[in-house]
């Protein structure tokens, strides 16, 4: 009998036979393979098709269309285990084509003639399309049904933040990201970006997913706003870029367009200055009728007292650009709960003073510039966010505090919680997000000086056993993942799915899901786990295996017929 699939439920009539749906290919390549076998040992064909259990026609038929002489590579292709390996071959084109690159299907189609698969698999645009359209759609329930196992292992439900915000294909696309972990929560096309939109969409994702939302880092959209607050009772905290982005709107033009006026009245007057010397110089060594000499000297004075207002002009024009610039640095800087000097708490109230320390300065820059009352209004936009600033603090430090009383630990580990070990761990986030090494490698030689008295053997924290420490570095992390000030990797989504867009021009739902699936529970960071695996800290099977294992075989080559030439003739051969 036949071999593996093909050796269990053979009968005459091949469509009846296992396999006949997803593996009937598969399942004639393992007929063929044994019939070559039983060939070589002498058996007739009658025999051969007893022995195999398919009708002798059947199997006349398929022996007649096996390639007897063909290439290596397409007698390859007709066995069970080149089979197998074009089926991952071409499921693994289009996953790697239409899912991770934007691409289309029909670059795919051009991928297997320009390898030479087109002689063994359909490579047409239909019969590929069909393929994407099952793989997609396998893809999106095998995500779900994962989704669903993941969620089931946790009992109580996961307090989480998330970052939110919309994008236009041209839909309305709602996108909500879990930010420590990179797991997509929500990515929904909706007729509106109202508040009861997001909630109703948000309340559906986070109740399959067993979370609790806490907080929303968001900009200052009133939809966006209510849906936090009211909708869901959670913190809502601003994002820092849009602060930053509404005083650069306030200064950058307008100081960078007062500094180049300035050093184009610089150039102006050095060139007033040159021309007066010029003057002088001619005067003198050219002959010249009688009178009263020019006062050149006057005139050099007047174009050199003009310069040296115009250089100070440029050097007070230079100085505001780059006091405004480090102003808005300094929001970047202020803006933690942690001091990044020393690594000591910020209450809110200082963060409240220093925060309007920096808003005076740039309300000093502004009318020394003579700027614009719209250019203020950006900066009054700018300053009422710190209000909400200093209540994410207010908002971080209490879910802090909660968490920390709820291990019931004695006072010095809760000093120690507090003290070290928290602020360290945030250190370290903070330190894997700086461009400059310089400045990485200082917060991290500051972390590791937090931890270093943790390590001495006589330290309290040494005489715990290894699961309660590994426990209170968990929390503590949990604890610096609380602090959200940013909701960029959202943004970076978005720009993710705009490519997508921009390549098919539009994205069905089904599309988006299986996007999404992709990003979830398929790309791998360099710790070689998934966004769900993150999330949800247990692992889950392959997404790429499962759906290899529902996906039906690539569809076999089509003859082709030779194609009619379209070519006139000419009109004497036709008059011949």
């Amino acid at each position: 009998m036949v071999e593996g699939s093909a050796k269990s439920d053979c009968s005459a009539n091949p469509a009846s036979a296992p396999g006949a749906g997803r593996e009937r290919r598969l399942y004639r390549a393992e007929v063929l393979a044994q019939a070559t076998r039983l060939r070589e040992e002498g058996q007739p064909q009658r025999q051969r098709a007893d022995t195999l259990g398919v009708a002798r026609a059947t199997l006349r038929r398929w022996e007649g269309q096996a390639p007897a002489d063909a290439a290596a590579e397409a007698a390859f292709f007709a066995s069970p285990a080149g089979m197998v390996f074009l089926h991952r071959l071409v499921v693994s084109a289009h996953w790697c084509i239409t899912l991770r690159a934007a691409g289309g299907v029909r670059v795919v189609c051009e991928f297997l003639e320009l390898c030479g698969l087109s002689e063994v698999v359909g490579s047409s645009y239909g019969s590929q399309q069909g393929l994407n359209a099952a793989i997609e759609q396998h893809l999106v329930e095998t995500a779900a049904e994962q989704r669903r196992a993941l969620a089931a292992r946790t009992s109580a439900p996961r307090l989480v933040s998330l970052c939110e915000d919309e994008t236009f294909h041209p839909a309305i696309c709602l996108v909500a990201l879990e930010p420590v972990s990179g797991f997509i929560v929500l990515e929904h096309y909706a007729s509106d970006r109202t508040a009861a939109t997001w909630t109703q969409a948000l309340t559906a994702a986070t109740a399959e997913l067993n979370l609790e939302v806490i907080q929303s880092t968001s900009d200052e959209a009133a939809a966006l706003r209510r849906h936090a607050e009211v909708d869901l009772n959670a913190q809502h905290s601003p994002d820092l870029f849009h602060v930053q982005h509404e005083a650069s709107k306030a200064t950058g033009l307008a100081l960078a367009r007062a500094v180049r006026d300035a050093d184009a009245q610089v150039k102006t007057c050095e060139q007033a200055l040159s021309a007066a010397r010029q003057a002088e110089r001619t005067y003198h060594h050219h002959p010249h009728g009688p009178g009263r000499p020019p006062d050149f000297t006057q005139r050099i004075r007047t174009a050199s007292q003009g310069l040296g207002q115009a250089m100070a002009d440029r050097d007070g024009a230079e100085a505001r650009q780059q006091q405004a610039g480090g102003c808005l640095r300094e929001l970047s800087t202020l803006y933690h709960p942690y001091d990044l000097e020393q690594g000591q708490a910020q209450t809110p109230e200082r963060l409240g003073e220093r925060l309007e320390g920096v808003f005076q300065r740039l309300a000093v820059i502004a009318e020394e510039a003579k700027l614009s009352a719209r250019a203020c209004a950006h900066l009054d936009k700018a300053k009422r966010v710190t209000t909400h600033m200093v209540a994410t603090l207010v908002f971080f430090f209490t879910t802090l505090q909660q968490r920390v009383e709820a291990l019931n630990l004695p006072p010095a580990l809760e000093q120690l919680m507090h003290e070290q070990l928290i602020p360290a761990r945030y250190l370290e986030r903070v330190a894997t997000r700086q461009s400059r090494a310089e400045e990485r490698d200082r917060l991290e030689a500051l972390s590791e000086r937090l931890l270093a008295p943790l390590r001495a053997p006589d330290h309290p924290f040494q005489q715990l056993d290894a699961a309660t420490q590994a426990t209170l570095e968990q929390v503590a992390g949990d604890c610096a993942d609380v602090f959200q000030r940013s909701s960029s990797a959202v943004e970076g989504r978005n720009g993710q799915l705009s490519l997508f867009h921009h390549g098919r021009h539009r994205l069905s739902e089904r599309k988006l899901s299986a996007l999404t699936a992709i990003h979830n529970f398929h790309i791998r960071r360099s710790d070689e786990t998934t966004a769900a695996e993150r999330l949800f800290g247990c692992a889950h099977p392959s997404l790429f295996e499962e759906v290899l294992k529902r996906t039906p075989l690539p569809p076999p080559a089509r003859r082709r017929r030779a194609r009619r030439s379209t070519k006139v003739a000419p009109l004497a051969a036709r008059a011949a």
